[in-house]
This record gives C-alpha cells, sequence and structure tokens, in this order.
C-alpha cells in the first residue's frame, strides 16, 4: 500500500481523472483512464525514467479533461496507433499518448495570429 501512496505523489491530478464523469457513450476514454491507472500502479519507483512518464502522463490526462480540443485530437489519433507485438504495450500506448500531446502542444501554441490595424 505505501508503494500506491509513493506513486501517487506524482499524480496530483489523478483524483479528478478517475473520478471524472464521462457521457455514457464516451467508451474510448474510460479505456484511457483503465490504461493510466494500470500504468501508473505498475511502474518500479526506482527508476527515474518511469517516475518522469508518469508525471508525463498525469499531465497529459489532466489536459485531456480540462481542454476539448485536445480531447477530439486525442480520440482522432490515439485510433491510429500501431504497437509492435515484440514491445511492451502498455508502456508503447503510454509513449504514443505523451507523443501525441507534445505534438498537439507544438501546433496549438506556435500558431500566433497578429492583426493588422489599419
Amino acid at each position: 500500500m505505501s508503494n500506491a501512496k509513493e506513486i501517487l505523489k506524482y499524480c496530483p491530478n489523478y483524483y479528478n481523472i478517475v473520478n471524472f464523469d464521462f457521457q455514457d457513450d464516451d467508451v474510448l476514454s474510460e479505456k484511457i483512464v483503465s490504461i493510466y491507472k494500470k500504468y501508473i500502479f505498475s511502474i518500479n519507483t526506482n527508476n527515474k525514467d518511469d517516475i518522469s512518464k508518469v508525471e508525463k502522463l498525469d499531465k497529459v490526462l489532466g489536459s485531456y479533461l480540462k481542454d476539448y480540443l485536445f480531447r477530439s485530437t486525442l480520440q482522432e489519433e490515439i485510433l491510429t496507433i500501431r504497437v509492435k507485438k515484440d514491445n511492451n504495450i502498455l508502456r508503447s500506448f503510454v509513449d504514443n499518448i505523451i507523443k501525441i500531446f507534445a505534438n498537439y502542444q507544438e501546433n496549438t501554441t506556435r500558431k500566433i495570429y497578429i492583426s493588422k490595424w489599419i
């Protein structure tokens, strides 16, 4: 049990993510939350890379709840993820979710529109 408490230190959005009330027909979001829970409780807390990835995933899913545009983008792009059989499927899936978020952030924050006043 102490391992779970230690993991939750790195996941400030855990309770918001787990207790979020999705629409009844939103099966994909329920699967994403299920993957989130499986992944964070399967890491090695002594591995700095695993902890860093859990913190990133928590941030991504926190944004997933707050940002409707990102939620729709992730739901579209998650269907195109390809995972090789020889890799750890859960880890590959989480890496792809983080990569989709990084691309989303880059594309939405880099486009700045400057209006021209006459």
